[in-house]
């Protein structure tokens, strides 16, 4: 019964974040279908920057916690340890619904392009989303979003991780998600003080996040990964390692 249980879960988690991050697209590209970054609730200027770096900083710790070890292992000793993955899929979706329903409009604007300008940037920014979404499927796009866990304890058969494989993006760059997401957050026609508040705390996490990230990947893949990361860019092909 409990891995059926965890099966809905996992299906929760995942359909939870699909929500959220449609929601993000629109946020961030100030559509105002549910929420918008510079048509939101407005404050006094040292409130607002208060206000939205904190919910910037919820998710960037919570997001980061959680993805270490000691967390994973404090988590498998309270609950079944294949929900680790949706669980944290879906804090990671409501700390985004939180902070897209609760950001501060700052929508003085800092830099503003006409046409054809406007065009090229609002193209790089869907091809940083389009990115992002194409990036979850170069390793595993269930595994990584706790579905391919829950499903096969569901079905009652042992979990494997899904082994790094260096193909397709992977062999111009270590982070084609992150790129995707610095793509998607700067590339803006129109840029207000909101909006280069979140772009830069995002770019901040991005940046954290990453090093965290392959201090464990290293951990787990030794000298390979090391070396890889010796040959290859964070986030764009022109970045090279000095």
């Amino acid at each position: 019964m409990i891995r059926w249980i965890v099966l809905l879960y996992g299906i929760v988690a995942y359909l939870a974040f699909g929500t959220v991050f449609a929601v993000m697209i629109g946020f961030v590209a100030d559509i105002d279908l549910v929420r918008s970054i510079d048509a939101g609730t407005t404050a006094p200027l040292p409130a607002a920057i208060a206000i939205d770096v904190a919910l910037l900083a919820v998710f960037g710790v919570t997001h980061s916690v959680m993805a270490r070890p000691w967390f994973k292992d404090a988590f498998a000793r309270m609950l079944p340890p294949t929900a680790e993955r949706s669980t944290y899929v879906l804090v990671a979706s409501l700390s985004l619904a939180l902070l897209a329903w609760e950001w501060r409009a700052l929508p003085a604007v800092v830099w503003s392009v006409s046409p054809p300008a406007s065009y090229a940037l609002w193209t790089v920014s869907g091809a940083g989303i389009a990115l992002v979404v194409y990036s979850t499927f170069l390793t595993s796009h269930f595994d990584l979003f706790g579905l391919r866990q829950v499903v096969l304890a569901a079905l009652g058969r042992e979990y494997t991780p899904v082994p790094f494989t260096e193909r397709s993006l992977y062999r111009i760059v270590r982070h084609p998600m992150m790129s995707g997401m610095l793509l998607w957050f700067w590339a803006a026609p129109t840029m207000s003080v909101g909006h280069l508040i979140f772009t830069a705390g995002m770019t901040v996490y991005i940046v954290v996040g990453v090093r965290f990230e392959e201090r464990a990947l290293a951990h787990a893949h030794g000298e390979a990964y090391r070396a890889y990361c010796a040959r290859l860019p964070a986030f764009f092909p022109a970045a090279r390692r000095s």
